[in-house]
């Protein structure tokens, strides 16, 4: 192993799961590069939203800071963020472009970006929207880690003017995400946040099959549906699941249910992370289809594709449990072997130390002089 490298991220959230899916990218990353013996500082500003919904307050794998202002980022973790071998801002950092500005004012030996929304990100820049980064910041990141690959790589570079833009898609934690052997209890469940996008969708590939199906069970957990939601009675729901409970979740399913935001699709090569979950809990998979999904979870191997009703009704009422268990082993080697934290974590480090570090403070500060 290189030497340890010292690494300090600003991201949404680390410490609350609420409402986004940030908080777990991020944390089966940072363990697998802690496991790998590097350190990581994760700086998170301190918002109300986040903080009435903790459900991380002292990770294990990383030195978690809150911060309430970018003044208080450079005046208090100035010395953290200029003197770390990189520094990582997310996507949807508040007041990100700010913060971005303030971090190049530090003369950074490595910057980078992790956009975990490339899609979203892309649309917004098209249509002047700099909620969280500036077009004109893109340029001066050595490293454009992106949560979408394929196509959205090439527009990185020719849109966008990345430097090197690299794909890092989400990852699962093996030790966390597996099997709990707990009894099954619904033959189909969803796990997401409600977005109007994914509801329409959500409507037809496990709504409908509920009604048909009114001897099944069902659930959907996850926060912010509308009060007014109408769910057959066969449909359980939560409202908030935490990490914690993920494993035993999708356990207790039959098959799982996977359902994709309108602007991944039309990238595609975008993969959620509760793919790539319930297929550590060898849990079977129905979900939507967006371009690339065969790359990692062929369908009819490793994974049911479901364009309405009639394929989900089909899929729970005919595969019997050989089938399912196929299925579900297919997808399971393949996130093992390509998409577990400890194969993503080496692949942003090994891009981490393909770049060499500005050590000349003349040098670090140079682009701070370009951009103004």
């Amino acid at each position: 192993m290189n030497r340890s490298l010292e690494i300090a991220v600003l991201g949404l959230s680390l410490s609350s799961s609420w409402g986004n899916g940030h908080a777990t990218t991020f944390r089966a990353l940072l363990r697998g590069v802690h496991a790998a013996g590097h350190r990581v500082t994760f700086l998170e500003r301190d918002v109300p939203w986040y903080a009435s919904h903790r459900d991380l307050i002292e990770p294990e794998f990383c030195e978690l800071v809150l911060y309430g202002s970018v003044e208080e980022l450079r005046t208090r973790h100035g010395g953290t963020l200029g003197g770390a071998d990189a520094v990582v801002i997310g996507s949807y950092v508040p007041d990100g472009v700010e913060v971005i500005d303030t971090v190049l004012d530090l003369g950074p030996k490595r910057l980078c970006f992790y956009d975990i929304d490339t899609p979203v990100t892309l649309a917004k820049l098209e249509r002047g929207d700099e909620e969280y980064l500036a077009r004109r910041q893109v340029p001066f990141f050595d490293l454009y880690f992106s949560f979408s690959g394929g196509r959205m790589l090439d527009r990185l570079r020719s849109d966008l003017g990345a430097r090197r833009p690299v794909p890092l898609y989400c990852a699962v934690d093996l030790d966390i995400y597996r099997n709990t052997g707990a009894p099954r209890e619904w033959d189909l469940g969803y796990l997401g946040t409600f977005s109007p996008d994914r509801q329409p969708i959500l409507e037809r590939l496990l709504i409908e099959p509920a009604r048909r199906l009114p001897g099944m069970r069902f659930v959907v957990a996850g926060p912010n549906y509308p009060p007014g939601t109408e769910w057959p009675a066969n449909v359980e729901r939560i409202e908030h699941l935490p990490p914690a409970e993920h494993a035993e979740f999708y356990s207790r399913q039959r098959f799982t249910l996977n359902v994709t935001r309108a602007d991944m699709v039309a990238a595609g090569w975008s993969p959620s992370v509760r793919l790539f979950e319930a297929a550590a809990c060898r849990t079977p998979l129905i979900s939507d289809w967006w371009e690339g999904l065969d790359s990692f979870f062929p369908p009819g191997q490793a994974a049911i594709v479901a364009t309405s009703s009639d394929d989900v009704v089909a899929a729970l009422t005919n595969l019997d449990d050989r089938q399912c268990r196929a299925i579900a082993e297919s997808a399971y080697h393949r996130v093992a072997s390509a998409h577990s934290a400890a194969v993503r974590a080496r692949t942003f480090v090994e891009a981490i130390e393909s770049i060499a570090p500005k050590t000349d403070l003349a040098t670090r500060h140079s682009e701070r002089r370009l951009r103004v």
